[in-house]
Parts: structure tokens; sequence; C-alpha cells
């Protein structure tokens, strides 16, 4: 397997690129959010890849994190999710949103993404929620202080609060993240600092 492709960034479409290694030209099959964070032409690129192999088929699909490539294994393992699909849903909310709406429960927002009904993502979530690996997302606490049981009740306590004044799951769960000193904070104070954020 292809684990990644170093070279050149040569050609770029609206959902492909073609990047050159020693003489060889790799098409590889991606999304806009990554499309819009490649350098320009020419550039030095490291493409993180997936190759998808079929009976009558290979294709290579390109990410720029092994959060995203983990992100993109995980959604296509949901039945009823192809790689198009799950491309689409990297596409409309991007590692960091998908991460926040699988741990909040907001399979609407999953739901915009193009060719993805309520089901498929109310399914996404379901099966994904527990099975999520946050390293390199913004919900990433390996580098920070776990929560206690305590804390976790204040933060969740807090989100239902915002969610209640009108904010999605998902902007609410991200606002909160952002607050430093959360865990050591009444629900009172994590709703204040959160809102500066929102």
């Amino acid at each position: 397997m292809i684990a990644y492709v170093s070279g050149k960034l040569e050609e770029i479409y609206s959902d492909r690129i073609v990047v050159e290694a020693q003489g060889v030209g790799f098409e590889i099959l991606t999304y806009d959010y990554v499309i819009r964070k490649l350098p320009s032409l020419h550039s030095d690129v490291r493409i993180v890849t997936y190759m998808d192999v079929k009976e009558d088929d290979m294709r290579l699909f390109g990410f720029l994190t092994p959060t995203e490539k983990d992100l993109f294994i995980k959604l296509i393992s949901v039945s009823g999710i192809g790689p198009k699909g799950a491309l689409s849903i990297l596409d409309e909310l991007g590692p960091d949103n998908l991460c926040a709406a699988i741990i909040s429960g907001d399979h609407k927002a999953i739901s915009k993404a193009n060719g993805i009904g309520s089901k498929t993502a109310q399914k996404v979530v379901l099966e994904l929620r527990d099975k999520l690996n946050l390293e390199g997302t913004i919900f990433d606490t390996s580098a920070a202080t776990a929560f206690d049981e305590d804390s976790e009740s204040d933060i969740s306590d807090a989100a239902q609060a915002l969610v209640a004044l009108g904010y999605s799951n998902t902007d609410a769960l991200k606002a909160i993240r952002k607050v430093e000193g959360a865990d050591k904070m009444k629900t009172e104070d994590i709703i204040r600092n959160a809102l500066k954020y929102l």
C-alpha cells in the first residue's frame, strides 16, 4: 500500500491532483478542503494517501494529515458510505468540525454534506462516536489535563445551556474547548467564557 506520496505538485483539478515523485505522476483524488490548503504548482508536497483497491479499479485518495486519513477510513467503514460520500462529509465539515459533530451527536451538520441523508448521518454518529482518534484535532487532550468527573459534568451542563440559547451542539462544544481552564470552572463561568467565542 502507498502510505504517502512526496514530490512536486504538477496539476490541480477540482477533485484531484497530480504529484510527480521520481518521474511517476500519481493521480490522487481529494476534496476542496485539501485543495484550498495546497501550495502553488510545482511546489514540494507530501500527501498522505489511502489506496482503495477493487476488482476492476485502483484509486489513491489524498489528505493533508494522518488524522484526515483516519477519519476517511472510519467514515467508509459505516455501511452506506463509500469513498465519495466520505470525501463529501470531510469537505463539508473539515476534520475538526466533523469530530465536533460526532462527539456532540450533531447529525444535522453531517447531513448537510452532498449525498448524505439524515439516516446515514445518524449512523455516522452512532457508529463512530466511540471510535474517534482525537489526536491532532482541536479535541486532542493528550497534552492537557484530563477532565475529572465533576468538570465533565460542568462542561456537559454548559454545553446543554448553550444549545438552549440557540447554538448548535457542535458550535457549543468547540467554543467550550477554546476556554482555557474550563476543566476547573463552574458551569456559569464556562458559559460566560464560551460565549466570547460564539
